[in-house]
């Protein structure tokens, strides 16, 4: 399932970040990535450890927090911190897969990642090329969205970012790993649940969103791995 997440950060909270990550100090974003990516991979990324970023980052998640579609279809369990990057002067990022398991800085953890997160924090008219190429079964879709917006898709695709020719190219990406590992099951609960959200607010709770909810609550503990 792949999922536009519209106004994850308000204007004001885009305008702020901007600020702070144009004043920031990028290094190569082949640090970041294994000898495969580093390959295909060429563009510029705050480091890993950067208090900067661990502050953003904070921001994001506690936004994230509070969108309930992002909740409802992400059902996360543990996020890697976000890390911000930057593309510009036809640097790109050629077809690739994320890694399975990222280490989750500063706590020696590990966790699978279920679902990728690109938070774009520029509008598409601030810089041309720049798109986000996403390979699943249904076909290749290309995503460029507006500043705060967030895209969420299966960290088992085949992406891409393509050459930013005028301007630059600034977001936020992430991993997570979800309650529910199948991206199956999980955009069932998710349909699930956005279907119950519309009958209660057309109806109330009746006893059938009553036993609808509770069917979805009993999915939900029959398939996590909480």
């Amino acid at each position: 399932m792949m999922l536009h997440v519209p106004g994850v950060l308000t204007p004001e909270q885009v305008r702020e970040m901007r600020a702070t990550l144009d004043a920031a100090d990028w290094v190569d974003g082949r640090e970041t990535v294994g000898e495969q990516g580093a390959k295909v991979k060429q563009n510029r990324q705050l480091p890993e450890h950067s208090p900067v970023g661990r502050e953003l980052g904070q921001v994001i998640l506690a936004s994230l927090a509070r969108n309930l579609v992002f909740f409802s279809a992400a059902l996360p369990l543990r996020f890697v911190p976000p890390l911000f990057n930057r593309y510009e002067g036809g640097e790109n990022y050629g077809l690739h897969i994320d890694g399975s398991v990222r280490s989750v800085p500063g706590t020696g953890e590990q966790l699978r990642t279920d679902l990728s997160c690109t938070l774009f924090l520029c509008d598409p008219d601030d810089y041309d090329g720049g798109d986000l190429e996403v390979v699943d079964t249904y076909g290749t879709h290309e995503v460029k969205l507006p500043a705060g917006d967030l895209i969420l898709y299966p960290s088992s695709s085949l992406h891409r970012v393509h050459p930013v020719t005028r301007g630059a190219r600034i977001c936020s990406f992430f991993w997570l790993q979800s309650m529910i590992r199948d991206d199956q099951r999980r955009g069932m609960l998710f349909g699930l649940d956005r279907s119950i959200q519309a009958l209660r607010a057309r109806v109330g709770d009746t006893e059938e969103t009553v036993a609808l909810t509770g069917h979805y609550h009993n999915l939900l503990r029959m398939w996590s791995e909480v």
